[in-house]
C-alpha cells in the first residue's frame, strides 16, 4: 500500500485525531525553538496539537496541512495561527518569511530531497529546523503489549533520528520523557487515527479496536490511565 494513500487517510479521521492523539511537551517545544524566534512555520501541522503549544509559548505561527478536513480541527483548535494548505514540498510563503520551522509526527510523510531545500528557501538565515516525534514508551509492559497489537497490522518503523543534510549543519538530538493521562475512549482514537488503522476494514478495525480494551483489562488498568511517552527531537541550523 502505498505511502500517499497512508499520508491521504488521516482526513477521514480528523476528529479521532484531535481527541486521541498526545500533545507534545513544553521541555521539547522550548528545545526545538530557539527563543529569539518571533515566527515559527509549524509543517504538517495536522489539527493544531503542536500549533496550539507554540502559540502558548508565544510565536507567531503560520501552520501548514495539506488536508482539509485537518484545517477544520486546526482553525477550531488553533485559530489565532494563520493557517495555509501546503505540504512540505510546497510551501505557500515567501522567502526567508520565518524564524523556525518544526514539523510533528508529519517527517516521514515527506520527500526529504524537495522538503529540505524548500524549508531553507523559507527560513531566514541562521534559522532552526526542527523534527519532532511523540512515541510510546514501550519500556513499560502493558504498552509493549499494545505495541504487539498494533503491529499486527504494520511493521512500518519511523526513522526518528533522520539525517537533513546541507544546507543545514550537522543536526542535534535530545528526548524528553513524559506521561500523558487519557481514558479508555481517548486512547481507542488515538489507535483509530493510525494511517494503517484507518485503511483497514470495518470489521477488522472494530476487533482490532476491541483488542485493545481487552488488553487494558488484562493489565488492570482502570478508566484512566497514563501512557509514557519519549519525544524525539532532531533539529539543525540553516547555514
Amino acid at each position: 500500500m502505498s505511502s500517499d494513500l497512508h499520508a491521504a487517510s488521516f482526513g477521514s479521521a480528523a476528529e479521532a485525531y484531535q481527541r486521541g492523539r498526545p500533545p507534545y511537551p513544553a521541555e521539547a517545544v522550548a528545545w526545538a525553538v530557539p527563543p529569539q524566534a518571533r515566527r515559527v512555520l509549524d509543517l504538517g501541522a495536522g489539527t493544531g496539537k503542536l500549533t496550539r503549544a507554540l502559540l502558548d509559548a508565544g510565536f507567531a505561527v503560520d501552520a501548514v496541512e495539506p488536508s482539509p478536513q485537518m484545517r477544520d480541527q486546526l482553525a477550531v483548535c488553533a485559530g489565532q495561527a494563520s493557517i495555509f494548505e501546503g505540504t512540505g514540498e510546497s510551501v505557500p510563503l515567501p522567502d526567508a518569511s520565518v524564524d523556525a520551522v518544526v514539523c510533528a509526527q508529519a517527517w516521514h510523510w515527506v520527500d526529504p530531497a524537495r522538503a529540505v531545500p524548500e524549508m531553507a528557501r523559507v527560513l531566514r538565515p541562521g534559522g532552526t529546523l526542527s523534527l519532532i516525534w511523540n512515541v510510546r514508551d514501550h519500556t513499560e509492559p502493558w504498552v509493549a503489549a499494545l505495541d504487539g497489537v498494533l503491529h499486527r497490522h504494520t511493521r512500518d518503523e519511523i526513522d526518528t533520528a533522520p539525517r537533513i543534510g546541507g544546507p543545514f549543519g550537522d543536526p542535534e538530538r535530545a528526548e524528553f520523557r513524559w506521561r500523558h493521562t487519557l481514558d479508555r475512549t481517548e486512547l481507542q482514537d488515538m489507535v483509530a487515527s493510525r494511517s494503517y488503522v484507518i485503511l483497514l476494514s470495518e470489521p477488522d478495525r472494530r476487533a482490532l479496536l476491541d483488542s485493545v480494551l481487552d488488553l487494558l483489562d488484562r493489565h488492570g488498568l482502570g478508566e484512566r490511565f497514563e501512557l509514557p511517552y519519549v519525544t524525539r527531537c532532531t533539529r539543525a541550523r540553516l547555514r
